[in-house]
């Protein structure tokens, strides 16, 4: 006879997966000796369970490899259990981690996840990519929109289930609502570390406006030496990588414009910077300070090892998916931005007057 679960005596009596067919919720609770509906509950983490009943359960669901049907659970709740990803399909570190984050935390609550990249045009694409997640049948949509055009794509699509967008210091509208880190914060953070280490001659070696990251870092920076009373100092934009940074650093050596201190829009601007400056004979942090942003791995082995704002993508995961999964219930969750973090290391020092200048009393 095909298809039966065959039991094993070395197991102790618990059934061994026949190659023919996957085992059921009814096997499930056969072998633990409980009703269909004890295992629903379980499964669906019910408070009215005993802790040994629980245990018990758990153990055969592992011990026979069951696996919940996640279409079939959908059909019996009227709720989907898979939710859609849209991301423009960048390489730059923010996307990626929050993507990475996304998934993990969602697999962890029992979400399937369906991922689309959307290209430029994006007008097309994002309608496209949102009309599909639709049609398979996903509960909600989250899109990683780090570009403007983009961004406004997502505002200007239609779609039948809830959207959430990924966009720093992006603004919500009645058919998207967004959620972010507080990277504005995180910019002020770091150039008030630098403020107040006795620095006033501080510039943004900033990221592209095309992104929202690039926008709201400067507005930070902006902000913290506006609120000390200090001169917008020099501002370049570029495109976020390292060779552009080293170019820059070497520009700004042969110029003999190097300031006192740099917040650098990323770890890689600031990677860039750090051995532009070292390969001429310009010492971090005696010369001139650097910060970075992201906290990106290896950045603590960086030389000298890298002051740096901490993005928490696993908090932005969480919190993103339960302001999704709210609205997919129906229910107000709080949109408050997390906070990032300033990790202060080695490359950033205390003012010293340079030839020429009075000393700032620090």
């Amino acid at each position: 006879m095909t298809g039966k679960i065959i039991t094993s005596k070395a197991a102790g009596g618990i059934p061994e997966r026949s190659p023919r067919r996957k085992p059921t919720i009814n096997d499930v609770a056969r072998v633990a000796g409980v009703s269909f509906g004890t295992v629903s509950r379980v499964l669906n983490n019910a408070p009215d369970v005993s802790a040994s009943t629980r245990e018990r359960v758990l153990q055969v669901i592992q011990d026979i490899g069951y696996r919940r049907n996640r279409a079939a659970t959908a059909l019996v709740t009227n709720r989907s259990t898979s939710i859609g990803i849209v991301t423009d399909g960048s390489p730059r570190f923010g996307p990626v981690g929050t993507l990475m984050a996304l998934e993990n935390v969602a697999r962890k609550k029992g979400y399937a996840i369906t991922v689309i990249s959307a290209e430029r045009p994006y007008d097309d694409s994002v309608q496209a990519a949102l009309d599909t997640l639709d049609d398979i049948g996903v509960g909600g949509i989250i899109v990683i929109a780090p570009v403007v055009d983009m961004a406004a794509a997502v505002w200007n699509a239609s779609c039948r289930v809830p959207v959430e967008m990924i966009a720093a210091g992006a603004s919500s509208t009645p058919n998207v609502f967004t959620y972010s880190e507080n990277q504005e914060l995180g910019a002020r953070l770091a150039t008030q570390h630098l403020i107040d280490l006795g620095h006033t001659d501080i510039a943004h070696i900033a990221g592209s406006m095309d992104w929202f990251d690039g926008r709201v870092r400067k507005r930070g920076w902006e902000a913290a030496l506006r609120a000390a009373g200090l001169p917008p100092g020099l501002c370049l934009e570029g495109d976020w990588s390292p060779r552009w940074a080293y170019e820059t650093g070497l520009q700004l050596v042969r110029e003999g414009s190097v300031p006192q201190a740099i917040f650098a829009a990323s770890d890689h601007t600031a990677l860039g910077l750090i051995r532009a400056f070292t390969e001429n004979g310009v010492r971090v942090p005696d010369d001139v300070s650097v910060v970075g942003f992201d906290d990106i791995e290896g950045s603590d082995y960086f030389l000298p090892p890298l002051t740096t704002v901490r993005q928490d993508f696993t908090a932005l995961a969480l919190m993103s998916m339960e302001v999704l999964i709210g609205a997919m219930e129906g229910r107000e969750v709080d949109r408050t931005p997390i906070p990032p973090t300033l990790v202060v290391r080695n490359s950033s020092t205390r003012a010293t007057p340079r030839k020429g200048q009075p000393a700032k009393g620090v």
